[in-house]
Formats: structure tokens, sequence, C-alpha cells
């Protein structure tokens, strides 16, 4: 057999010395014999780059979403404008000529709530359940106080309108349905796990003299990947409680997950607490025969007292801001007046008023409220922009900027990972493998059981988890067979002699 030479390598393309391994980088080895967290910090490094860039996608389009859906309010009362505002001129008209001009606008509608603005430019919103509209949407009238005219209906969800429930399906669901909230929650899933193991790592790098600079300024300098990590960290070291506070909030309400952390809450006292509206006396009859069946009880000849009574009695009892009335669902239910006001400070207090007596058989402040309900509330609200205004706005939109600009530099470090040699380019080096080896069991242990505990409550944590291994162990057989391949007798090696 003639003997063949191997062919010689591609030239290697040398790196300017400041792209390749600096000693600051939290992605260098560390030696084998450094005790808990040099054997940890492997097992950290490589799961970090694993999520990034496997579940980057997902935080990705959440933080692009989050991004648009800040400016909705804004967007809304330009929109809007002349459904939401009216010119004040006079005694506004009765709450009931209101809801009857409103039922007109939308006939065959069941009255769901009446809403008494807080200003005086406001409009009534009177809002319908209608048959065909998609679960949980409704059909709201918005009523000039003034002179019981309808300004508009618009399609609502909640107390949203048109604009900001789309991009709020956007955010949530990429307007999927409940399929594409699966995507919400593997980001809020494992964001936090991101942001913590980027914390360990970044904190745990080895630095020379200012420390602390490090730390909190970005790098300047030549571009490339030194300055790429110190970016990525030192942001991330700024927004880290932003996004931690989001991707805890954002579970909250998630189909999963919120399940489970709804019982953990309950379990420790901390369930949101609600105004009854059962009466209990039985004192009622089911109202007149031939009665609308789209009129509530309380607007029926069997009530006592209207929908501005109603308010009066609510605004005695300390009630204030915007109100939210809902008619009695039946002859043995009170009207729920609610405050809703859920900028800072919260204004959530709710009565039950008897609507034949006007007594008040129940009655919640939002200051009894157990500390993890209001804890609830307030993340939800900063969340969604709303606790403290316009400022919330802006705090949202820079930390959704800032996880666009961490996800962008995580993926700009992978690339500048990347063996090059000339006319062939692959994809970043992922870290080593087998870095579990190097945990001590004494913390492997307890560390295996935390994870299979976060991953029963948080299942679109565990299921990516699972899929990581399992490909990673498949990756990993197949270039073993591969490698045994080309080193059996008269594989490929042989043949190159």
């Amino acid at each position: 057999m003639t003997e063949t030479t191997p062919a010689a390598s591609p030239p290697l393309r040398r790196r300017p010395a400041e792209e390749t391994a600096p000693p600051e980088d939290f992605a260098t080895p560390p030696p084998r014999n450094g005790g808990t967290w040099s054997g940890l910090r492997p097992l950290l490094l490589r799961l970090h780059f694993y999520a990034g860039i496997l579940i980057g996608p997902f935080l990705l389009v959440a933080a692009v979403t989050g991004l648009l859906y800040t400016a909705t309010p804004q967007i809304e009362s330009v929109v809007y404008r002349h459904e939401l505002e009216v010119t004040p001129h006079g005694e506004p008209k009765p709450l009931t000529a209101q809801v009857d001009a409103a039922r007109e606008a939308i006939p065959g509608g069941r009255l769901v709530s009446v809403t008494k603005g807080a200003g005086d430019d406001d409009t009534t919103r009177v809002t319908f359940d209608v048959e065909g509209l998609p679960e949980g949407y409704t059909r709201t009238a918005f009523v000039n106080p003034y002179d019981a005219k309808v300004r508009g209906t618009l399609r609502t969800f909640g107390e949203w309108l048109p604009v900001r429930s789309w991009f709020d399906g956007l955010h949530r669901t990429l307007n999927l349905g409940d399929f594409g909230r699966n995507y919400s929650e593997i980001a809020a899933s494992w964001l936090w796990v991101e942001v913590l193991g980027g914390l360990a790592l970044w904190l745990g790098a080895p630095r020379g003299r200012e420390r602390l600079r490090k730390l909190f300024v970005p790098r300047r300098g030549p571009k490339g990947r030194r300055r790429t990590l110190s970016w990525h960290g030192a942001v991330g070291l700024w927004v880290s409680a932003g996004f931690l506070v989001l991707s805890a909030t954002g579970l909250t309400w998630s189909a999963h997950a919120g399940v489970n952390i709804g019982r953990i809450q309950d379990s420790l006292g901390g369930a949101t607490p609600s105004v009854s509206s059962v009466l209990g006396h039985g004192s009622h009859d089911s109202g007149p025969a031939g009665a609308d069946p789209g009129e509530s009880p309380a607007e029926s000849s069997a009530a006592r007292i209207d929908l501005d009574e109603a308010v009066r009695i609510a605004r005695a009892e300390g009630l204030r801001g915007k109100l939210v009335i809902s008619p009695p669902a039946d002859a043995e239910s009170a009207y729920i007046v609610r405050e809703n006001t859920r900028h800072w400070p919260e204004q959530q207090d709710s009565v039950a008023i008897d609507p034949v007596t006007g007594k008040v058989t129940d009655k919640l402040v939002f200051d009894d409220f157990p500390v993890l309900a209001k804890l609830t509330r307030w993340g939800i609200d900063a969340h969604m922009g709303l606790l403290f205004g316009l400022a919330n706005q802006i705090v949202l939109a820079f930390i959704a900027i800032a996880l666009i600009g961490m996800l962008l530099w995580g993926y700009r470090m992978w690339w500048l990972r990347r063996p090059t040699r000339a006319g062939r380019t692959r994809l970043g080096r992922p870290p080593a493998r087998g870095a579990w080896r190097r945990v001590p069991g004494r913390v492997m242990a307890p560390l295996v059981v935390m994870t299979a505990v976060l991953a029963y409550c948080l299942p679109l944590f565990g299921l990516p988890l699972v899929c990581f291994l399992l490909g990673d162990l498949a990756v990993a057989r197949v270039r073993r067979r591969g490698r045994a391949y080309t080193d059996a007798p008269g594989g490929p090696k042989e043949m190159a002699r």
C-alpha cells in the first residue's frame, strides 16, 4: 500500500491577544483543587451557557414584547381619547340612566359592572357579558355622565382596552391562547436561574486591582470578547434585582407554576382575601315574574337601592377614587363596590351592600391584607407598569432594553469563542463536559434534591432542564462513537498514516 502523507491543516488565523482567554474571564477553568466553589463553578458555567443559548430566544421575545407593552397607557390615552374623556358640564345623570343608555347600545348583554371614574372628565364604563366573545372578554359602553349619551363601545379584557389587551396578549401568550402561555412561563422560570448563576460567576471571577470598579463599570478599550464580557457582567449586576422581580411576579400568574405558587401562598396564610357577596338571611324572593333576563336582580323592582345609592354608601364607608360596582348576581347576593386605584398608594378596599336594606354586610380593607397578598398585588402592578405611573414604565423599559443587551452580548461572546480556520467557521465552543464530577458529594446531593423540588414546582424549568441533560448525553454519545470509528483499526486515522 502506498503510504499517504496527511494533508496539512489550514493555518489558524490568530486572534488579537485581547480576544483570547483574558485573565478575568469567568469562562476560564479554575484549578482542580480549590474547594467547593472551584468544583461548583464549572457546572454553573455549563448550565449558564446552555440555558443562555437555548432559553435566550424566549427571553428575547419576552423582553421585546414587554418593551412594547410599557408604552400602551400613553397609546390608549391618544387612540381612545373620545371614549375616555368628556368635558364636564352640569350635574351627572343618575347611573341607572347611564346603564339604560348603555343597554340600548349593547342589547342582549348581561350587566357585569359599572365603573365610575375618579375624575370629573372621565366617562362611565358600563360592561356587559355578551355571547360570542372569547373567554375573558366583555363589551363596554363608554357613557358621558352629563348627558347619558354613549360615546362608543369597545371589546375589553378586564379593564384593558383593545390596544393594551392585544399587547398584553402578545407579551403573555404571543396571542396564541393557552398554548402560547408556555413561552412566557419558560422565560420566567429560567430568568432567575440565569440571573443568579450569572451573578455568582461574575462576583466569583478572579480580578486584580480595582476589583469594585471592574464589577460595576463596563470596560472601555478595543472591541472584543473581554469588553463584551465586561458589559454583560456589569450591566447584569446593576439590573439583576429588576430581573428577579420580573421573574418572580411573572411566575405568580403563569399557567403551571402559578398554581403551585398559589398553593404555597395559601398554605402560608397569604391568600388574597375577597369580600363576600352572600347575604345569607334568605329574605329576598327571586324578583317579579316576567323580569328582563338581561336585568340584574338589583335593577328589578325587588331592589330598594339603586347604583347611585350604592356608591353613596361606599363613599360613606371611606372608599374613594375609581369605583367598580358589581350588581347582585341573584336575589341572595349583595352589591359589591370596590376601589380600583392601582398606583401608589394602592386603594383596593371593597364593601358588600344589601340591595334591599342598604346595610353594609361585609367590608375588606387593603391594609388588613396578609403581607404575602400585599406583596403579590404590589409586585404584579409593578410588573405591569401601574404601581408608580410613568416612573414605573420608564424603569420597566430600561430593564427590558438591558435584558435585550445582555442576550445580544451573550450571543456575541459565544460567537467570539468559535474556533476559526482559514475558509472554515464553526460555532463557539461550549464549556467542558463532566463538570458535575468536580462537585463534592456533600454539595451535589442537596443540589440534586433542591433541583428536583424546583422542577416539580416549576414544570417549565424542569422539563427544559431534562431536555438539556438528555441532549447533552446524546451529543456525547455521538462524539464517542465518532472517535471510536476514527481510531478503530482500518478507520480514517489509520488510513491517513
